[in-house]
């Protein structure tokens, strides 16, 4: 009997409340700090390149070595502080994006062992109807739904048709 269980690695009803944890100590920590912007707002302020950043860096650096040669109609104390705090999410954000990755990527396998699994049963609801066993005949009709006869190859919805029916 085939099975289609690539992960078998199951979170833990206490894993899952230290994760929920987690993501609201996250949420709380960035309340005071978090801004909704429009998507007017966004496309004005957008996000510097990378050719920007260096520039930044480069005025950064100018500022910490030589500040004489500073413009006194830029807040400097700011300059810094808003440098930080960049540095410091652009961080944070790529650490996130990592752990985002991961959760996704899991969240793919989970899913294809579900819809494998899910044929396998369809399969069996196929075999069990044709032997006229009670109940199949009505699962049957409510899972071929999901399967409709489109004269090709796939079903148009990304999945992997089902197995052909006798």
């Amino acid at each position: 009997m085939p099975f289609y269980d690539v992960v078998q690695s199951h979170f833990q009803t206490d894993e899952l409340t230290a994760f929920d944890q987690a993501l609201d100590a996250l949420e709380k920590a960035v309340e005071n700090k978090k801004r909704n912007l429009t998507p007017d707002e966004r496309k004005k302020y957008g996000s510097i390149n990378e050719a920007n950043k260096l520039f930044v860096n480069k005025v950064y650096d100018y500022c910490k070595a030589q500040p004489a040669l500073c413009s006194p109609d830029v807040n400097w104390d700011e300059f810094a502080a808003d440098y930080q705090d960049r540095a410091y999410l652009e961080t944070r954000l790529n650490r996130m994006r990592s752990i985002m990755e991961s959760l996704e990527n899991s969240k793919i396998l989970h899913d294809y062992d579900n819809f494998q699994n899910s044929l396998v049963d369809y399969s069996f609801t196929q075999y069990k109807k044709d032997t006229d066993a009670g109940g199949y005949m009505t699962k049957y009709n409510e899972l071929k739904q999901f399967f409709p006869r489109t004269g090709s190859n796939g079903n148009g919805n990304g999945a992997t048709p089902p197995p052909e029916e006798q």
